[in-house]
């Protein structure tokens, strides 16, 4: 609870009983690793505009008419008007990226292995979003004590994990991490660098979800990755980030871009790298407004320094959310596509207007 602009209550809600002593021995963990040692240091806006005002309801209008769909905790299904419009503006990105820097375009497998987000520091950094993927051992006594305890049980619980083996793979968090292992052992392209870019379905764990498309289990994202010397990773995050403000302001949009941190976890260096991270401007983040008082993350941007071919390269990471920029782009003009801006109307077309009025294509 917040009293004279500070923290003063924290409130904990639970459906299940808990373990007070443990649960207040976590929190005081929390606090003093990761809140108390953080230094106060207000968010730098670096770009901002005032268009439109945000709406209110807009989920729940999209709910009502079947464009979105709750599948389950952390998982909406979306149909038009959203999915149209996750094209769009992932149609519009990616034009940008290729015209600007005769960006490389891939399609990843969904599975990424373990040792890739090993090696690039994951398990330090973001432990509590990690996704282990597992299988049944290959073994036929392995497969007959299994269909026996789910005979006994009828159905899935904790036990199955017993007859399972490997976890040589994850759920990607992100698109950039397959890009790095895509380019392990091999030289640069350009004269200055390369650029390439992805589209896929991320994953991040999260105890609880946002009841909306803020905030999802997996989601889609468009990832842009630049390779090469510190001035041409730079100067290209910054041209990227120059065209999206300009297409942002086209829209008429309201939002925001200021430095922010990762949500590093529990490590001894927490503090270090977030105030590394904000003092250096490693990341930034675009926020667009969704209601009166709330605005969401749409876009982020990422150094990474990695050793290649024994010699230093540096690397940037962009990646842009399609549900949450679809989301946000609703929560501004409303479901109606007549009073959308005409450059959205016409590449939207008649698909739009059509499922709008009778609800044809859906995605999950």
């Amino acid at each position: 609870m917040h009293h004279d602009g500070k923290i003063r209550e924290i409130i904990l809600v639970s459906d299940d009983p808990l373990d007070v002593t443990r649960l207040t021995g976590q929190v005081a963990h929390l606090i003093e690793n990761d809140v108390l040692r953080h230094p106060l240091m207000r968010s730098k806006t670096i770009w901002q505009i005032a268009g439109r005002p945000a709406r209110e309801g807009v989920f729940a209008q999209l709910l009502a008419s079947g464009a979105a769909i709750e599948a389950g905790d952390g998982q909406v299904t979306v149909g038009d008007p959203v999915l149209s419009l996750m094209d769009h503006f992932d149609e519009v990105l990616t034009t940008k990226v290729i015209e600007l820097f005769d960006a490389r375009e891939y399609r990843y497998p969904t599975l990424i292995p373990t040792h890739v987000l090993e090696k690039c520091g994951y398990f330090t950094s973001f432990p509590q979003y990690l996704m282990f993927v597992t299988r049944l051992h290959s073994d036929a006594d392995v497969y007959r004590s299994f269909l026996a305890d789910y005979d006994r049980t009828g159905h899935l619980d904790p036990s199955v994990l017993h007859h399972c083996d490997n976890v040589d793979y994850c759920l990607p968090p992100t698109m950039c991490f397959h890009t790095f292992n895509q380019y392990r052992h091999r030289a640069v392209d350009g004269a200055n660098g390369q650029v390439v870019t992805a589209r896929g379905k991320s994953f991040r764990y999260e105890s609880r979800y946002a009841v909306s498309l803020e905030r999802l289990w997996d989601f889609t994202i468009r990832e842009v990755v630049f390779f090469g010397s510190r001035d041409f990773v730079l100067a290209a995050r910054q041209r990227l980030m120059t065209a999206v403000f300009d297409y942002l302001a086209e829209l008429d949009l309201t939002g925001h871009c200021e430095v922010a941190n990762d949500p590093f976890f529990g490590g001894a260096d927490t503090t270090h790298r977030i105030l590394s991270q904000r003092m250096l401007e490693l990341k930034y983040e675009l926020r667009l407004m969704v209601d009166t008082e709330r605005s969401v993350a749409v876009f982020f941007s990422r150094n990474f320094e990695i050793t290649h071919n024994g010699r230093p390269v540096q690397t940037g990471c962009a990646g842009f959310g399609l549900e949450r920029l679809a989301y946000a782009f609703l929560c501004q003009y409303g479901v109606d596509p007549t009073v959308w801006p005409p450059q959205v109307r016409q590449a939207m077309g008649r698909r739009t207007l059509g499922a709008l009025a009778g609800g044809q294509r859906t995605e999950a």
